[in-house]
């Protein structure tokens, strides 16, 4: 039996344990993991090695200001021991360790805002694909239970004189009590997680499975990982170096995707790596990765990105937002030289050598995007589909390198199928076009089948269809790629007459007094609408919307009245006076038929909501309206 792990029995009696309930989000989870069915279980142990890292690298970070902490034991380390006999593994560390409180709050709460969305994708993944998500929503100690019938930590505060024990058999809650001398003679300071197995996980009793899992899950671990055999020997497992701090030449494929998948809690292959050093007015070493799947945390409202900062190999924080929150998918890690070691995580937002770093950094990311979607379009589309929604975030925000983001976006157009450029879109401008032409909404779909497309179709002119949330707000700003405007064809007026019709695409001209027409639906629609003009949008379709010239287009005006922050301005209804519906609404006028306007303007109104995707504001009248012309028609025809 190896000495680290705790004994059965010693001289010392246990206090008396204090019984906790697990959070609701933690037994659910719990359940999960206990009747777990997932193949992938290996990543358990990947995810208490990070842990007792990251437990290492807390105590160094507080011993910068309290040495005293790590006065007797200055090698960290994280030992892993088997004991075949009792079917124990046990992971131990001599990091920061846990106070009471600690335990209680740490082992039995889930305190992140994305844990019901975990529980429920977690509930939702098909068997074998879990082992990605668990990492991703740092819930990683819970998936021990996918091996262990009980899980026993004892663990010791650095500074402190106290420590205890946190015992579960993952059902219905866990005790919290003091710790014997003979449970804490082996650790003086850190923690212990000992695993009793359950009867059909032989495999992690074995040396050579567990050197497996260590090589290819925790190789880029800057703590040693040791295996102590039997007899007490050590014997280290990892490499325990910094990968970052290596050459790129140094590094072999498979370890950029073992640090990927260790550093990113993610499964696959990350979609890009940014590896190098930099050295002049500041040296420090970076290594990035553009994550395969979108983390859990993309759209999180804090927007905060996860980029770790060393200095030194001393981890600091990863919360200093070394990127703008529009790169806040990026993951990986920093470690600069210059930036003072004692530096306090409040200081970091204003300290100049990071203000430094922070734009190069950004500047580097979004040169290798450029890059890799110069030279590898395929796999570039596919980082866009995944995160292209997150970029043009930063087209609205970041005014200094908003022309390099507008090269990099791509977009659904009605030029056909796959991605373009705007690059792509002003070479392939029709004769007579001066302005990029573009439509935004919420569903791609409906955008494809929209009225306001008509008359830029039939002359052959391409548009931009913007179905992401965000694009109702970087349009706003009023930008221009390669001097060519962007325009909204569901905001003003839209002036395409300088552009040649398709050959036998051109409509129908309007005829007959087209002045008494508008006038009669705007008598008719009174305040519903801000105004009726005649379309030169429209080809085929009797009606659409529009907005007014200023202010917000349709799109974002929806959006800001989902948020209670509308500004409440009427729509526009453009009308194609060649349409036999609206030709019925000018012969109506004409005989005075009153009733007959009233319910024709009515019905091309919520015609053209409705081809907008909204429901009419009083769907009961929308359908009395139809029934009295269905009914009228009908009538007709048996007449005839």
């Amino acid at each position: 039996m190896s000495s680290d792990l705790p004994s059965e029995a010693g001289p010392a009696k246990p206090a008396s344990a204090d019984q906790h309930a697990f959070q609701a989000e933690v037994s659910r989870l719990l359940h999960l993991m206990v009747h777990s069915v997932y193949t992938e279980k290996d990543i358990f142990l990947r995810e208490l090695i990070s842990n007792a890292s990251d437990a290492c690298d807390k105590l160094r970070y507080e011993a910068i200001a309290a040495p005293e902490l790590m006065a007797e034991d200055q090698r960290l380390a994280i030992t892993l021991s088997i004991d075949k006999a009792a079917r124990h593994l046990a992971i131990a560390d001599n990091g920061i360790g846990m106070t009471e409180a600690e335990l209680v709050d740490n082992l039995g709460t889930i305190a992140r805002s994305g844990t019901r969305a975990f529980l429920d994708r977690l509930s939702s993944e098909p068997q074998g694909t879990s082992s990605g998500l668990i990492g991703q929503f740092g819930v990683g100690f819970y998936s021990a239970f996918m091996v262990a019938e009980r899980i026993e930590v004892v663990s010791h505060r650095a500074g402190s004189g106290a420590a205890f024990v946190w015992s579960s058999d993952g059902a219905s809650g866990f005790t919290v009590r003091s710790a014997t001398e003979t449970e804490t003679a082996s650790l003086p300071r850190g923690t212990r997680v000992t695993l009793h197995l359950k009867p059909d996980t032989d495999a992690y009793l074995e040396p050579y499975e567990i050197e497996r899992i260590v090589k290819t899950y925790s190789d880029h671990i800057l703590f040693p990982v040791e295996l102590v055999g039997e007899s007490g020997e050590r014997r280290q497992l990892n490499s325990a170096s910094a990968l970052w701090q290596r050459s790129k030449s140094e590094v072999a494929p498979e370890a950029y995707a073992e640090a990927y998948r260790g550093i990113t809690h993610q499964v696959g292959e990350p979609a890009l790596t940014v590896h190098y050093k930099a050295e002049g007015r500041q040296s420090y070493a970076v290594l990035l990765f553009v994550p395969g799947e979108p983390p859990f945390d993309l759209f999180d409202v804090e927007r905060k990105g996860r980029v770790k900062l060393y200095v030194r190999r001393v981890f600091i924080t990863d919360e200093a937002e070394l990127l703008p929150s529009y790169l806040r998918f990026v993951r990986g890690v920093v470690d600069s030289e210059d930036v003072p070691l004692n530096i306090s995580r409040e200081m970091l937002q204003n300290n100049p050598q990071v203000a430094q770093i922070r734009k190069a950094l950004t500047g580097r990311v979004l040169t290798e995007l450029v890059t890799l979607a110069d030279k590898e379009a395929d796999r570039f589309a596919k980082v866009w589909d995944t995160f292209g929604a997150v970029l043009k975030e930063g087209i609205y925000e970041d005014f200094e390198r908003r022309d390099q983001l507008l090269g990099l976006a791509r977009f659904h157009s009605t030029g056909g199928a796959g991605l373009r450029s705007l690059k792509d879109y002003v070479a392939a401008m029709r004769p007579g076009q001066t302005e990029i032409y573009y439509l935004a909404g919420s569903n791609l779909e409906r955008l494809k089948a929209s009225p306001q497309l008509e008359a830029a179709l039939a002359r052959g002119v391409e548009v931009l269809l913007l179905s992401d949330h965000v694009d109702s707000f970087w349009t706003t700003r009023g930008l221009k790629f390669e001097e060519k405007s962007l325009k909204s064809l569901t905001q003003g007026e839209a002036d395409l007459s300088a552009i040649p019709y398709l050959e036998g695409k051109s409509p129908e001209p309007p005829t007959g007094d087209t002045a008494a027409l508008v006038a009669a639906l705007k008598t008719a629609l009174g305040e519903a609408v801000s105004d009726v003009r005649i379309s030169n949008r429209l080809v085929a379709s009797a009606a659409c919307l529009v907005a007014p010239g200023a202010g917000p287009d349709l799109a974002l005006e929806r959006l800001l009245q989902q948020r209670d922050q509308g500004l409440g301005l009427k729509p526009v209804l453009e009308i194609n006076a060649a349409h036999g519906l609206v030709t019925a609404v000018a012969n109506s006028a004409a005989q005075g038929r009153s009733d007959d306007v009233r319910d024709l303007a009515g019905l091309l109104l919520d015609q053209a909501r409705i081809l907008d995707g909204e429901l009419p504001p009083d769907p009961a009248s929308f359908v009395e309206r139809l029934n009295r012309f269905v009914a009228r028609g009908l009538s007709s025809v048996a007449a005839g």
